[in-house]
């Protein structure tokens, strides 16, 4: 699998000339404002096309994020430990790439550790630096359990995505209560049944994060 690299991004950026300077940004939020119907000289709008850019590059802080490198730090004092590790309900913010609308929801990640584990919130971080770009959500998933996979080995990944899409609740259908779930499945939790029956059960098992909170 390829891992598309902020460095990689900006050097296609530089041999394009693609991306533009703030400037030119605010500038082309300006023009949307006067598209809308407004006067983006007004008072309310004035400090907006500075705000919207500002927060663009948090919305899409990602593309400066190397996913891989989130991961290096391993620990192998584990004890033997080789049961399935759960990361759940990681809060999901990323934005639809067909209309600039935000997808929230959230994400389960496990692993099978083989001799290494990685540190929890890594795993949440690799969530983010995929999910801060533009994204479809079968592309997501894939992306952030095929990264787990190649970068430390263990013999099983699975990450669940369930999030509602707001170019579909406030747009176009207006379907409003409707999430999309999708699954990746690699090495045990796809080819082990009972595997993937026990991660499903973790999932589904809220009782203890209840009472947590």
């Amino acid at each position: 699998m390829n891992i598309v690299t902020p460095a990689a991004l900006r050097s296609a950026h530089a041999a394009t000339g693609t991306r533009p300077t703030r400037e030119q940004a605010e500038v082309a939020i300006r023009t949307l404002l006067r598209w809308a119907g407004d006067d983006p000289d007004r008072e309310g709008l004035r400090d907006t096309p500075s705000r919207v850019a500002r927060a663009y590059r948090e919305f899409f802080v990602g593309y400066d994020t190397d996913p891989a490198a989130v991961l290096e730090r391993t620990f192998e004092e584990t004890e033997g430990y080789d049961e399935i590790v759960l990361l759940r309900d990681i809060r999901l913010e990323s934005t639809c790439e067909h209309h600039m609308a935000p997808i929230i929801g959230r994400v389960h990640v496990a692993y099978l550790p083989h001799r290494r584990v990685v540190g929890i919130s890594k795993l949440a971080r690799v969530v983010d630096a995929y999910a801060k770009r533009l994204q479809i959500q079968e592309k997501l998933t894939a992306q952030i359990a095929n990264t787990i996979q190649d970068v430390l080995e263990p013999r099983g990944v699975a990450v669940m995505i369930d999030a509602a899409h707001q170019c579909m609740t406030t747009r176009g259908v207006h379907k409003h209560g409707v999430t999309m779930v999708t699954t990746r499945m690699l090495g045990a939790f796809r080819d082990d049944p009972e595997t993937r029956r026990e991660l499903m059960a973790m999932i589904g098992n809220r009782g203890s994060s209840a009472a947590a909170g």
